[in-house]
């Protein structure tokens, strides 16, 4: 029978949550980092037992930790003993440094906000890991100042795609309220040369020769709090989803707006239809039906928490505009939590499961593809990623 790992990423360490196929019972271990930020932590699609795990610490900074066996143990990629979250890092085997060379040939080592002032590009965290799905090694990293690593040698060393901060968009891009980050990255499993990627607060970028060269795919986006609400740049874009059988078919949560792209990003159309906030961080695509969505709105940016104190999934099965409020199994008074921008997840099995974590610290799974839901785990930390891994 095949299992299941569920991995989360707290603000307080990493838990990793494992069940059989009929995803009733939960194991639960953790917490791994203890007292340290994981923002993301994900498995390699090419080696099932590579993790990797986004860890920082606002006194020490950023380290990638990776495992080998599947989360039993860790370390850094140069074999340095794990840090204890009151404690530096031993090495610096995995550090991230700007390239500013850029593209153009023009250093670019600051950006200006709407104010007109400069501000340094300056490194914080790594938001999001991406493996490759053809080698463990390969992994791709969106950070905070907005750009995007990769390592070719299982997180030893980084490279910077430097076309991207240097299309001639960079120096604009503004930080969102969670900070110039990017956040999502998606590698079409059709063409290896193409990725598409989401800053906020500077929209979403493809590329379509291996990273070279970037172009914004934000057509028919609409901001209103931006001076100019049509353009190219300056969108508040919170994640991106795509089925892999269908890679031109591209869904977004904007900051505010659901949106659908037919054409691989060239332009947008909105289907928020009816539900009862169009704002929310998270979206996903069923495993087996890339027809069949999922978000959780959020009642404004302003009140991030779920509308009414109900939290409800929605669920569109003709690819928007018509949702259904998913409730079975959650609460549906009091309560006022969050789901971030990587917190949600689906597994691959016949009956997909849907898995997300909230602020509150819960972590919810449907096995039934939404229709009833249950809390694998509680009073975690706040969860800021939740990742699935289906193991035969």
């Amino acid at each position: 029978m095949s299992e299941v790992r569920v991995l989360v990423g707290t603000r307080k360490g990493a838990f990793i949550l494992t069940s059989d196929g009929k995803r009733e019972h939960w194991d639960v271990s953790g917490p791994y980092f203890a007292g340290w930020e994981i923002y993301h932590l994900k498995g390699s699609p090419a080696e099932p037992n590579r993790l990797y795990a986004s860890q920082s610490s606002g006194w020490f900074g950023q380290v990638i930790q990776r495992s080998n066996d599947g989360g039993k143990t860790w370390g850094t990629p140069g074999g340095e003993e794990m840090p204890k979250p009151d404690s530096p890092p031993a090495g610096k085997s995995n550090k991230f440094v700007y390239d500013t060379s850029t593209a153009t040939g023009k250093p670019l080592t600051t950006h200006q906000w709407y104010d007109g002032t400069q501000h340094p590009w300056e490194f914080k965290r790594v938001w999001h890991l991406e493996p490759s799905l053809s080698d463990p090694d390969e992994v791709y990293a969106g950070v905070e100042d907005a750009a995007l690593f990769r390592t070719t040698d299982g997180a030893h060393t980084w490279q910077e795609f430097a076309g991207l901060r240097g299309h001639g968009t960079g120096p604009m891009w503004q930080p969102g309220a969670g900070g110039l980050c990017l956040h999502t990255i998606i590698l079409d499993p059709k063409d290896a040369k193409r990725m598409f990627i989401a800053i906020s607060a500077a929209g979403a970028f493809r590329t379509d020769d291996g990273g070279t060269t970037w172009r914004p795919i934000n057509r028919g986006l609409h901001s209103p709090y931006i001076p100019d609400p049509n353009a190219e740049i300056g969108h508040c874009v919170h994640h991106i989803a795509m089925h892999p059988n269908r890679p031109g078919v591209l869904f977004m949560q904007k900051h505010w707006d659901v949106m659908r792209s037919e054409n691989a990003g060239d332009s947008w159309q909105e289907v928020s239809g009816n539900l009862p906030s169009d704002f929310g961080f998270v979206i996903d695509v069923h495993a087996h039906e890339p027809e069949t969505i999922y978000v959780v709105p959020i009642k404004s940016d302003g009140e991030h928490f779920v509308p009414d104190g109900k939290l409800r999934v929605y669920r569109s099965r003709n690819g928007g505009n018509e949702w259904e409020a998913l409730t079975k199994g959650l609460p549906q008074t009091n309560c006022y939590v969050n789901v971030l921008r990587d917190a949600m997840a689906v597994d691959s099995l016949d009956k997909c499961g849907v898995y997300f974590g909230t602020t509150g610290g819960q972590v919810y799974a449907s096995a039934d593809a939404g229709d009833t839901w249950s809390p694998i785990v509680r009073d975690l930390p706040t969860v800021l990623s939740v990742e699935v891994q289906t193991l035969p």
